[in-house]
């Protein structure tokens, strides 16, 4: 039987791994280097599987560095080739509302996510701030813009949201507080007020790419002849990358994120982070593919090459781990978009000065170099309109099937560095630039200084093995020719290199995009006819007196002043004081500048007032109020806000806070607060407030209770006894009217006993206010103290504390003229100079606001031209002139009374006595009967007057 013969089928041989040479090159150069199998060979093949593995995913991913103008120019080229449908971004998710406000805005501008209301954290934390700021020559930025403004694209935020950021972050324990994510302080610490736009918050960027590895740094930096790793990036990874092709491009991102997360030892605690933060991320990915459907190929993933290369169990769209994300805390978020500016960036990431202005520069040079047309969000601020196509737009072409992964390390790490031909016009360009900027700096440099940056800049690039100077060898020879050993002016060389190359470029938030408030705040001041979104100082002139409507302008003014930094609102003119009003201001603004300062006081409320409001309830009403504080809350209520509701509570609450002090720390500027209170209420208001009339009686009685232990009290110093008999002697008057007993402050005057020299001085000016201590006794106990030489070199703590008298007892002025005069005048020189410099050291360090009292009442005293001195006789030395009394007969003064005798029967019939009055005296008497009567201190029978 014959038939066909059988053929047997010849099976193809499976095409080597895409990696295969490139593991087994990396093999033999472990055993070359380290003489066999050790950790060296494990690290490098296992770089080689991390690439294998990401590149392998079926959910496209794109590893980017933050800032990168390599990744954001392929960022923008994949865009366009692949047309994604979902875009899948390493950014807090909670921040995406605020994306769309980023057409309103000028690059670069920070995301802000901010909480002044905490709970589930540290109180000592709050205000709570995450910021992520992002700038046109950034990778997010294509994909954020690409994303907007494409129809039927979806940009989904994975990352962890804000609220996630301090739960995860554990560093703060060895600190106390919670730390930025920058792994690494800048290299040179920008002193540029620019660099303070972020505040305090804590910055979350896309691609963290640094190593970790101290001794890898320092072996990068020196073998390559850099100075810091911003330079190392740019010359060893940023310009090779930035012509490669997108398949080199991922691989070779993927193995330096590899690379660094492999070598970071020492670092557990925040390798731990960066893993739940991919498990995150995969799962919150795998969940929106679930939902929608939507197939992986379509997707794009952007993220940090750190982040790509993970080895998490939930990495891939077929990840086998099981990640539970703990929920979010009590505390409420806001949020919106604030001024960033490169010099923040710099300072906040740990990046060198002027890096991030170079890599604008050096993405703008890629564009024109590379035609990639980059995304820009349409009505992007501070940008060119785009030219209208004049062919109608195509639609994408499908994506091309997926081919076998290629090994393009392996010929991108043997390929020697490409040598770039020098520039000589861009050079020649910088070197005349610069010498420029430094004359305007103050700089004697000239043209021949710009030859020798020129010639300077190829001789460095050569010594460092480099064809072409990079912009950071025309730095360093710029300060070598130019700045040589003095700055003339604000500004280094250093520093004016990076303004040209690029400037410290700041963002704006535009109007749209600002919250309520500071909205408000723009269209409140809108009369005034100024551009205050625009940075720098403008001045502005206020007439209330031709143009009423200005005043509602001055009140949010002054409301600014008091909310805002010093700098934002600066009167130059005009004051507001309690029951005062300018009728004529000057300002000096800078809102534009303090832009970040007025969009954060939007997320405290809608409008100035309520923002004021809530500030001054919650120093009121905080656990380390002081009745001093809350006093000045009350004046700035009354300022600021008007209407007594809010004036009247803080005023009872301060009430409270003075019954629980148990220091006299706070009472001179109680006495202030409270002098200046009741003055503005007793000219403005019919009545006095209750608040003020129990503040008056309540601080009576606790300084009269504190009085003796202040006096012994060594932590109390001279003016705040001083403040506390000031506080006794000036509402003395009112006090007694609302019914506190004088007989508390004399003996809580009888008990004090002081030690102190100055306080001694103190009591014994208390006490001749009382009247227990006579002027001729106070004179008397002066002059004893002079008399004694043991207590001469202690004389001028007396006359500190006779000044500080002055501020209770103002009628003591001549008494301390006197005791000053009389030291001078009987001291001698051996005793008086060594004491002289004591004396005034002592007076302008405790008693410099009570000096000009005194210097009037010596101003009154002492003669005024030179020539009478010599016949001026003191007016404590000069007799007394005794002038005869008159006779018993005289009517002494009854002639008006008789001559006016209305006023004399008025008071005889409120006291009874009708017609009955024979004289003046018997009306003398009956007035003093109604007065004790009336007080209840005196009776007729006892009153001195009697048979008089």
């Amino acid at each position: 039987m014959t038939g066909t013969p059988e053929t047997t089928a010849v099976p193809e041989r499976p095409a080597p791994p895409p990696f295969a040479a490139l593991r087994g090159q990396l093999h033999d150069a472990a055993a070359e280097f380290a003489g066999g199998e050790d950790a060296l060979e494990g690290i490098l093949l296992g770089m080689v599987d991390d690439v294998d593995r990401a590149v392998a995913e079926p959910l496209e991913i794109f590893p980017v560095c933050h800032h990168s103008p390599a990744s954001a120019v392929a960022m923008a080229r994949r865009l366009r080739e692949k047309q994604p449908k979902v875009v899948y971004l390493e950014l807090c998710e909670d921040m995406a509302p605020l994306l769309t406000e980023l057409r309103n805005c000028r690059l670069p501008v920070a995301v802000q996510a901010f909480a002044s209301d905490i709970e589930g954290f540290p109180p000592d934390w709050a205000p709570l701030s995450v910021v992520a700021p992002i700038t046109e020559a950034s990778a997010e930025y294509q994909a954020v813009a690409y994303a907007l403004d494409t129809p039927g694209v979806e940009l989904v935020l994975v990352d962890r949201s804000s609220d996630h950021v301090f739960q995860w972050d554990t560093r703060h324990e060895q600190s106390g507080k919670p730390s930025a994510e920058a792994a690494e302080p800048p290299a040179e610490p920008s002193t540029e007020p620019e660099a303070a736009l972020h505040g305090e918050a804590v910055g979350v960027e896309i691609g963290d790419l640094r190593p970790r590895f101290a001794e890898l740094e320092q072996h990068l930096l020196r073998h390559g002849k850099v100075r810091h790793w911003s330079e190392w990036w740019h010359q060893y990874v940023e310009v090779p990358l930035g012509d490669s092709d997108h398949d080199t491009y991922r691989q070779v991102m993927f193995l330096i994120g590899s690379l660094f997360r492999r070598l970071a030892p020492g670092q557990g605690e925040r390798v731990r982070v960066d893993e739940d933060r991919e498990r995150y991320m995969w799962t919150r990915m795998r969940e929106h593919l679930a939902a929608t459907g939507t197939d992986p190929a379509d997707c794009l993933y952007v993220c940090g090459a750190f982040h790509a290369a993970s080895r998490v169990d939930e990495f891939g769209v077929h990840g086998t781990g099981d990640f539970t994300i703990s929920p979010r805390t009590a505390t409420t978020w806001q949020y919106g978009l604030i001024p960033s500016s490169h010099a923040a960036i710099e300072a906040q990431f740990g990046l060198a000065a002027g890096s991030v202005s170079i890599a604008a520069t050096e993405w703008a040079k890629n564009l024109k170099r590379t035609r990639v047309k980059p995304y820009r969000l349409e009505g992007q601020a501070g940008t060119k309109k785009p030219r209208p196509a004049k062919t109608a737009v195509r639609a994408p072409l499908p994506a091309p099937a997926p081919e076998a992964t290629e090994d393009r390390l392996s010929g991108f790490l043997q390929r020697p560095p490409a040598l770039h031909t020098l520039d000589e016009a861009e050079l020649l360009g910088w070197s005349v630039d610069i010498v420029r900027a430094a004359r305007r700096n103050g700089y004697l440099a000239s043209t021949a200084d710009a030859i020798a940056v020129f010639e300077t800049s190829i001789l460095l690039a050569a010594m460092r093995d480099r064809a072409k100077p990079t912009p950071y060898d025309f730095q360093d020879a710029a300060v070598t020719c130019i700045e040589k050993d003095t700055v003339p002016g604000r500004r280094d060389v250093r520093r004016l290199v990076e303004i040209m190359m690029g400037g410290d470029r700041i963002g704006q938030v535009g109007y749209d995009a600002l919250p309520p408030l500071a909205r408000d705040v723009h269209d409140r001041l809108a009369p005034l006819e100024l551009n205050l979104q625009q940075r720098g100082v403008r001045r502005a002139l206020l007439d209330m007196a031709s143009e009423p409507d200005l005043r509602s302008c001055s009140d949010v003014l002054w409301m600014l002043r008091r909310l805002l930094p010093p700098g934002a609102a600066r009167p130059v003119m005009g004051e507001r004081r309690l029951g005062e009003r300018s009728i004529q201001e000057s300002w000096d603004l800078s809102l534009g500048t303090h832009q970040r300062a007025l969009i954060e006081l939007g997320y405290e409320g809608v409008s100035l007032e309520q923002v004021l409001e809530q500030r001054l309830r919650r120093t009121a009403y905080g656990s380390q109020a002081t009745a001093a504080q809350v006093l000045a809350a009350v004046e700035d209520a009354t300022l600021y806000l008007g209407g007594r509701r809010l004036a009247d509570e803080l005023g009872t609450r301060a009430l409270e806070v003075l019954a629980g002090e148990r220091s006299v720390d706070g009472a001179p500027e109680v006495l202030r607060r409270v002098r200046g209170l009741l003055a503005y209420y007793r000219t403005a208001e019919p009545v006095l407030p209750p608040w003020i009339e129990s503040f008056v009686r309540a601080g009576y009685a606790h300084y009269c209770t504190l009085l003796p232990t202040a006096f012994r009290d060594e932590d109390a110093t001279v003016g705040q006894v001083a403040a506390m008999l000031g506080f006794l002697f000036g509402m003395e008057s009112l006090a007694l009217s609302l019914g506190c007993d004088r007989t508390q402050l004399e003996l809580a005057v009888a008990q004090s006993h002081p030690g102190d020299q100055a306080k001694t001085a103190l009591l014994w000016a208390a006490q001749v206010q009382l009247g227990t201590l006579s002027r001729g006794e106070l004179r008397a106990r002066c002059d004893e103290l002079l008399a004694n030489p043991l207590v001469v070199p202690s004389y001028p703590r007396y006359l500190s504390g006779f000044v500080h008298a002055l501020e209770p007892v103002p009628g003591l002025a001549d008494v301390v003229v006197e005791a000053v005069s009389n030291a001078f005048g009987r001291l001698p020189d051996a005793v008086l100079l060594p004491w002289l410099p004591t004396l005034i050291t002592t007076l302008r360090s405790n008693a410099a606001e009570l000096a000009p009292l005194l210097i009037r009442e010596a101003g009154r005293i002492f003669p005024a031209r030179l020539a009478a001195l010599d016949a001026w006789v003191p007016p404590w030395r000069a007799q007394p002139e005794v002038r005869p009394l008159p006779s018993s007969g005289a009517a002494r003064g009854a002639t008006l009374l008789a001559r006016y005798p209305e006023t004399c029967d008025a008071v005889a019939d409120l006291v009874g006595a009708g017609d009955a009055w024979a004289g003046v005296d018997d009306v003398l008497k009956a007035g003093v009967h109604l007065v004790a009567e009336f007080v209840g201190h005196l009776s007729f029978k006892d009153s001195p007057y009697e048979g008089s």
